[in-house]
């Protein structure tokens, strides 16, 4: 009996030290992913705004962060956007909080510094404490508005859909009137050589270009490429032939992937999606701002 004890004891102990043990592995390769995956986000957000290799960010340029969130109480709903009213020590927040008509139903200071709005978990909890008990906080997203000398130059868009098989990440990059500037593939399981070819230069840059117009309406065709368009979209051109190509196509509609329709629907649509609802949400948010007269960083 004193044997099996002895067994026992030892057994727990080592069960206990093998958890210690994967425990704090998981801490630490947990931070580290998270660590890549935002250093990743921001060399495609840097990228998508024309930032690559040696060009640096001009010191004028900054970007702003805007959460959404949405509001559920009292057998109402609304949206709320978590606004920066500046960075560094004079940073703050605001929060406001909008109905589904697009009135303002409220705004009030959020007790929250820059680095903690980095943090999901702290600023969930600062914007449940300002919406306040009886209320349920959902975050939805987050819209980067990029700034040049105090002036918008573009918003940085994230954005996830169903593929062929799974979801598709995805970031994107659109000017002050809603035009693509360009997009890139963060995450997919699309099938090789087929709607993988979603990440490829070819692909994407049917896109880059397109105004706000055309994206509202955009479909796909099932046609080969034109070989002279394809290869102004590979960049095997010069750049005064490919904005040529652009300005011809900028009102058509994407070809479709060979053997890949599905995946170039999904691409699309699901642009197109993200897109539209922006443009509507940040319109009612500007007009919210302009009519209460609040003042934020962008």
């Amino acid at each position: 009996m004193k044997e099996i004890i002895t067994i026992v004891v030892r057994l727990t102990l080592s069960c206990l030290l093998a958890a210690t043990v994967m425990g704090i592995c998981f801490i630490f390769t947990s931070n580290a992913k998270k660590h890549n995956e935002h250093v990743k986000e921001q060399k495609v957000m840097l990228e998508l705004l024309g930032y690559k290799g040696d060009v640096k960010v001009p010191e004028t340029v900054a970007m702003h962060e805007v959460y959404r969130y949405v509001i559920s109480g009292n057998d109402k709903q609304s949206i709320g956007y978590l606004l920066p009213e500046g960075h560094g020590e004079k940073g703050g927040f605001l929060f406001v909080n909008v109905d589904l008509d697009g009135k303002m139903i409220e705004n009030k200071p959020v007790e929250l510094v820059e680095k903690d709005a980095l943090e999901p978990e702290l600023r969930d909890k600062a914007v449940q404490n300002t919406v306040g008990a009886g209320y349920t906080v959902f975050y939805a997203d987050k819209t980067i508005v990029v700034t040049d000398n105090g002036a918008r130059i573009a918003y940085l868009l994230g954005g996830k859909f169903q593929g062929f098989k799974t979801f598709i990440n995805v970031m994107l990059a659109v000017d002050p009137n809603f035009a693509m500037v360009g997009f890139e593939v963060l995450e997919h399981e699309e099938d090789p050589g087929l709607g993988a070819e979603i990440e490829q230069d070819y692909f994407k840059n049917q896109l880059k270009g397109k105004p706000f117009e055309a994206i509202k309406t955009i479909d796909v065709v099932k046609a080969p490429i034109p070989s002279d368009y394809l290869k102004a979209l590979n960049g095997k051109l010069s750049e005064e032939e490919t904005l040529a190509f652009r300005e011809q196509y900028k009102s058509k509609d994407v070809y479709a992937l060979t053997g890949a329709t599905i995946s170039t629907k999904a691409v699309t649509n699901g642009l197109k999606g993200i897109v539209t609802k922006f443009a509507y949400r940040i319109n009612v948010l500007d007009k919210v701002l302009q009519e209460q007269q609040l003042a934020v960083s962008f």
